[in-house]
């Protein structure tokens, strides 16, 4: 079903790493510790990448801090002063904010992986059985129909979540203004709007709603724990780009710990718990081969032989939404009205809603 591209050599990953950021020193110190700090998602592949960094010459005698939260708010504290040598964020916006601070180099994003270490894409939770029939977004705003999404406040993958459902109109020959209608409609089936993309997971298997709003990666771990949901792959959907980013002030096995990630090792471990692995040729397709995996390989995912099927139509933020980054999207969507700026379209969808505080 899926077609295989040439897949990007762990080589070019790992000099990716080298030059999109900076940090001090290439060798790592017996007993040094690095402190990530993260979003909720990502936190069981990155534990199973720090068990196999610390085999490595580079990695022996590492110790690991972690803190993983909704991006946005984790971005914030480390601005406030959480520690953190590396963080693995939801998107770029909240790498962003860390640069502003003066704490990340603003080159952090310059390497041809354009700072992204982990990749997915935005899927549809459903019942068993799937109940309600929902094959695609326009499904969602049907009456009756009961969501479950994170946060655009605070989780950077809710608005992965919003801007699929809005790249699903204006992608598709919609305008913006029946793209407006779509969100406000979406967002007023919402039933839950949770803190972070994870607590919106519990919140689904904890029996709310008839539809989460998801990562793929989310559903096949899920399933992995023995707490699976099926899931839809809508015929539009966007791909989630996940930033990665050593600080300025960072231990020096951190950039070591950051080529890592993006090795050979590194992808291979975030595809084993549901991410795609990055390809930098062909964005969304992924090469487990080049990885030393087969598709029987990835436990969880609903098609064995093919876990990661390719995407009729894969938006990307470079592609579709002016990236790379979130450029204009970032207030045309999700501005809060400060600061003289306007307040953004789904913004303005929750408040209508009613939902914002649930």
């Amino acid at each position: 079903m899926a077609h295989r591209l040439r897949p990007i050599a762990a080589a070019a990953l790992l000099l990716t790493a080298a030059t999109a950021l900076t940090a001090c020193g290439s060798e790592a110190a017996e007993g040094e510790q690095i402190s990530i700090v993260g979003f909720a998602v990502p936190e069981a592949a990155n534990k199973n990448i720090q068990e196999e960094f610390v085999k490595t010459d580079a990695g022996e005698g590492t110790t690991f801090k972690t803190s993983y939260g909704a991006s946005g708010d984790q971005s914030r504290a480390v601005v406030d002063g959480l520690k953190a040598d590396y963080v693995h964020l939801s998107v770029g916006t909240d790498v962003d904010r860390l640069v502003d601070a003066g704490l990340v180099d603003e080159t952090w994003d310059d390497g041809e992986n354009k700072g992204i270490v982990s990749n997915s894409i935005v899927v549809l939770g459903v019942r068993d059985g799937n109940p309600k029939n929902i094959k695609g977004w326009d499904d969602l705003v049907k009456p009756g129909v009961e969501i479950v999404t994170a946060n655009p406040a605070s989780s950077g993958a809710a608005r992965w979540n919003a801007l699929a459902a809005w790249g699903h109109v204006t992608e598709n020959g919609g305008t913006e203004a029946e793209a407006t209608e779509f969100v406000n409609d979406l967002f007023a089936n919402v039933v839950s709007l949770t803190n972070s993309g994870r607590d919106a997971t519990q919140s689904f298997l904890g029996g709310a709603g008839d539809v989460l709003l998801a990562y793929e990666n989310e559903a096949i771990l899920a399933a992995q724990n023995g707490n699976g949901f099926e899931y839809v792959i809508p015929d539009t959907t966007l791909l989630i780009e996940n930033p990665g980013a050593i600080l300025k002030e960072s231990s020096s096995v951190s950039q070591d710990w950051l080529d890592f990630v993006l090795g050979e090792e590194g992808q291979r471990q975030f595809a084993l718990t549901g991410f795609r692995p990055l390809n930098l040729e062909s964005p969304g397709t992924a090469d487990l081969d080049a990885i030393g995996l087969e598709p029987g390989d990835i436990k969880g995912a609903p098609d064995a032989s093919d876990p990661y099927p390719a995407v009729n139509n894969l938006l990307t933020l470079e592609k579709n939404f002016g990236g790379p980054g979130w450029g204009e999207v970032k207030d045309k969507l999700f501005g809060d009205g400060k600061d003289g700026k306007p307040v953004g379209i789904v913004t303005e969808a929750i408040a209508k809603s009613g939902k914002a505080s649930s």
